[in-house]
């Protein structure tokens, strides 16, 4: 009953992650977006929701082709940094990070993929981007362990709905922004 009720008061004096610079870092992203692949092309849409007063950023995500997956990105707390778990068809992703100095959100860990054979992991990372144009470029790349080498997984430029030249909802053969060269997030 006591822990209960000092419970009730904690949470009652808890401002939520609203006040927090910390939590605030990632809302350049939240929003509802039409997003296209590095050639301009319509990739799908994204709903970037904040909830939990203030403490989580829910990510809706459906392809052109109807596909879809869905992330919480928060505050770890025990380390003070950002992580993202994102669960879509046939794969995982966990990644932790933070904004580097050019203001962009920079993330860290592995994609695994789910297969009839059992479960493959890899070094994975993304970068999100914020531009003066209120659009925001999120890259993604994954390491092959063989070579070592790191490769495109994902380059896409993200346009908030209502400033979309295209509209709010896109016909699928839409195109959008094209992006010439990825930003220099992972050097």
């Amino acid at each position: 009953m006591i822990i209960a009720a000092l419970t009730a008061v904690a949470l009652q004096a808890s401002p939520g992650c609203m006040d927090s610079e910390l939590h605030r870092q990632f809302d350049f992203w939240a929003g509802d977006w039409n997003v296209y692949g590095a050639g301009g092309q319509y990739a799908g849409e994204n709903a970037i929701t904040p909830g939990s007063a203030g403490c989580v950023l829910a990510e809706t995500w459906t392809n052109a082709r109807g596909g879809t997956g869905h992330s919480l990105n928060f505050v770890e707390p025990a380390t003070g940094r950002w992580r993202q778990v994102w669960v879509g068809r046939g794969h995982r992703i966990d990644y932790q990070g933070g904004l580097d100095g050019e203001g962009r959100m920079v993330l860290t860990g592995e994609i695994t993929y789910w297969t009839e054979q059992g479960t493959q992991s890899f070094e994975f990372r993304g970068a999100w981007t914020p531009l003066q144009s209120g659009h925001v470029i999120q890259h993604f790349q994954q390491r092959d362990p063989e070579s070592g080498a790191w490769s495109d997984w994902g380059l896409l430029t993200y346009v908030a709905k209502d400033q979309d030249p295209n509209g709010a909802d896109p016909d699928t053969d839409a195109t959008g922004p094209v992006i010439e060269t990825a930003p220099a997030a992972f050097q």
